[in-house]
């Protein structure tokens, strides 16, 4: 699967509608339209766990000789926002979610976060409508195709990069300040400050803490 027709099949397999349905619905839709179906959390939760388990699964398998370091931060790249929110973009779900009008209209088809959400929850509804195996087919095809690409790159996290590069000039570890937050509950800003030896660096936004401290790390890298 690699494009909207391919998650249109992906529906018509489903035997139950009604959970594909649910883990396309956004909370802010739920609030709009109560009594109707659940939001997809549930299956969000469900499905983070199925991923990290079969993620982490076939890395063993498929790196026989590489440490654990190296395993988990593969997998931190095969499975964060960034990665997962690429997916949904490649099987374009953002025109597929239920959404509150506010939500819609402030760029919820687009979030990030919002949809790897949504490939979680997705994950969450295949295995409980057609067994591990077939969410597992699911990840392999459309996460963990990215393997070969990831390897290429530094597989280090920015903040982890940005540490390693202070400490070995002697100082210590950066800190991270959340400077400015903003926006409704659900689509909430954040703006981070990084600080290396008390000395302000860069700032980066994200629709997370954690989000923002990666980019902040990142401008950190190029300008250090």
């Amino acid at each position: 699967m690699n494009n909207s027709q391919d998650f249109q099949n992906l529906k018509r397999s489903f035997n139950n509608p009604k959970i594909i349905e649910e883990a396309l619905t956004h909370r802010s839709w739920v609030n709009e339209h109560p009594g109707i179906r659940d939001n997809n959390e549930r299956l969000e939760f469900l499905g983070d766990a199925i991923l990290e388990f079969i993620v982490s699964k076939e890395l063993f398998l498929k790196f026989p000789s590489k440490k654990e370091g190296f395993l988990t931060t593969l997998r931190a790249n095969l499975v964060n926002t960034v990665s997962l929110s690429e997916t949904a973009k490649n099987l374009e779900l953002g025109k597929e979610l239920f959404l509150s009008k506010g939500e819609e209209e402030t760029g919820g088809r687009e979030n990030p976060s919002l949809l790897a959400d949504t490939v979680e929850a997705i994950i969450g509804a295949l295995f409980i409508d057609q067994g591990l195996e077939k969410a597992e087919e699911f990840i392999k095809t459309n996460i963990l195709s990215k393997t070969q690409d990831m390897i290429r790159q530094p597989l280090k996290d920015a903040k982890s990069r940005l540490q390693e590069k202070v400490q070995s000039k002697g100082l210590p570890a950066p800190k991270y300040n959340v400077v400015k937050e903003s926006g409704p509950d659900h689509q909430k800003t954040f703006v981070v400050r990084v600080v290396v030896n008390g000395k302000y660096i860069a700032e980066g936004s994200g629709k997370s803490k954690s989000e923002a401290e990666q980019k902040a790390a990142q401008k950190a890298l190029k300008l250090l």
